[in-house]
């Protein structure tokens, strides 16, 4: 059952950014920012107040540097839409699980060391070259009460 609600065309669309934002981390690491994405829906807290569909997510400016690459504005694979649709479901794993933010550090072929905290928020981990945050419970309670 869905978290959030999703036509297919809202999948395509969270698709299409996983795949742009993270296709060299493979499927879990597409799939850790399709969590952040979802989380960033459901949690209305921090940067992210009033969002309340996945078109208003990915397109809230400045949130994903991918829709500014060709990669994003391709056609959706059916891959990436399964991925979505386990996010979109309320499907979660760490580092992911309760993230709003995500980056990756370094250069594509030199990653860098990921900071103690990011937005002023502490990391809950890595993934290959990403690293994750979660907002505090200060900062976003809304995030650790999704489930």
């Amino acid at each position: 059952m869905a978290v959030v609600k999703a036509r297919k065309q809202d999948i395509d669309m969270l698709a299409r950014l996983l795949r742009a934002e993270a296709e060299t981390e493979g499927e879990t690491g597409m799939f850790l920012v399709g969590n952040v994405g979802i989380n960033r829906i459901r949690a209305n807290c921090s940067d992210f107040k009033n969002l309340r569909t996945i078109p208003q997510m990915i397109n809230q400016p400045h949130a994903f540097e991918a829709l500014q690459h060709g990669l994003y504005y391709q056609n959706a694979r059916e891959r990436e839409r399964r991925i979505a649709q386990r996010a979109v479901d309320g499907e979660r794993a760490w580092p992911g699980k309760f993230s709003l933010w995500y980056f990756r550090p370094g250069t594509f072929d030199n990653p860098g060391p990921c900071p103690d905290t990011w937005y002023n928020q502490p990391i809950a981990g890595r993934y290959k070259k990403h690293c994750f945050y979660e907002p505090t419970a200060k900062e976003c309670q809304n995030v650790y009460n999704t489930f």
